[in-house]
């Protein structure tokens, strides 16, 4: 099969020939339609989960896929050949990623994708939505809650506007200025240009009461240290990138802290149902073919999601 693989850690991808995977007990293979790229894809090809997980060379990248079942292995039951499926696969050992043209994965970590739902938008949401979704769930938003979002326009960003909107928030969105509308359009009441002034004097300017929820998708220790003070004592702080000091929220009278996104099948349905009732929009930025992958391995500055077509 055509995949794109990664020869060692740090590697840069290139198109080649492997091996078809087959389905093993309670497995299924899946020809893949559309694999999403996210930044965490880059840093499990730098190695990030190498003391963690076992990895596999070449290496396959990709988490986030969808496509049509095309095989199942002894004891599947929930799937059959033909379904239309999406999941996040994040499976050990590393390496046998979405970048091809099949993968094989463990039945649990697949869902249905509903009719009115493409491959392409069902490619582009596990990763990104999931993590928003979780965001959303721990800090558990509540109507009228302010709540500020730096680091909006990439694909967690834009998936968390929508459902802090959803949630009743009212939400501050830190975006380009060029990108102030498609922010407003996803649910956020301010938009704020972090290019023209620092982003706490920015909130402080619109929303000089503080904010009570912080997510920061973006930010390293420091800038996240700084952005603090605009948080009401009692409010929450979650980061995406590990990029929290615990001890110092706590000492504030914040909760929040680090967030590693756990959700799975389960709530990949539930996303996939509001995408196809018109509840959540897909934001993807740009379509690109398989051979694509090096470019947009780790690329920055993204508006929305980056789906490779297979």
């Amino acid at each position: 099969m055509r995949a794109m693989v990664v020869h060692d850690f740090g590697g840069r991808a290139e198109p080649a020939e492997v091996p078809t995977p087959a389905p093993g007990p309670g497995g299924i293979q899946i020809r893949i339609e559309a694999a999403g790229v996210n930044p965490f894809d880059r840093k499990i090809v730098d190695g990030i989960l190498k003391d963690r997980l076992p990895y596999d060379f070449p290496m396959i990248p990709g988490i986030d896929g969808a496509g049509t079942v095309s095989a199942v292995g002894p004891g599947t039951e929930a799937f059959a050949v033909g379904d239309r499926v999406a999941g996040k696969f994040l499976v050990p050992p590393i390496g046998h990623g979405t970048f091809a043209e099949y993968i094989v994965v463990p039945e649990r970590q697949v869902t249905t994708i509903p009719d009115a739902v493409t491959a392409l938008q069902a490619a582009a949401l596990p990763t990104a939505g999931l993590t928003a979704q979780d965001l959303t769930d721990a800090a558990g938003l509540t109507p009228g809650q302010v709540v500020l979002i730096n680091g909006a326009a990439g694909g967690v960003g834009s998936f968390l506007v929508q459902l802090a909107n959803a949630a009743g928030a009212q939400v501050i969105a830190t975006a380009r200025a060029d990108d102030t509308d498609r922010m407003i359009r996803l649910g956020a009441a301010e938009v704020v240009d972090y290019t023209r002034a620092p982003v706490g004097d920015s909130v402080h300017f619109v929303q000089p009461d503080g904010i009570d929820v912080l997510f920061d998708l973006v930010s390293p220790g420091p800038r996240l240290a700084d952005l603090l003070e605009v948080v009401r004592a009692g409010g929450a702080v979650f980061s995406t990138v590990g990029a929290a000091d615990e001890a110092e929220l706590r000492a504030r009278g914040l909760r929040g802290g680090n967030l590693d996104s756990t959700a799975g099948a389960d709530r990949l349905r539930h996303l996939l149902r509001l995408v196809a009732d018109g509840d959540v929009v897909v934001p993807i930025e740009a379509a690109r073919p398989l051979t694509d992958a090096p470019a947009v391995l780790g690329a920055g500055g993204a508006r929305g999601k980056t789906v490779l077509v297979v």
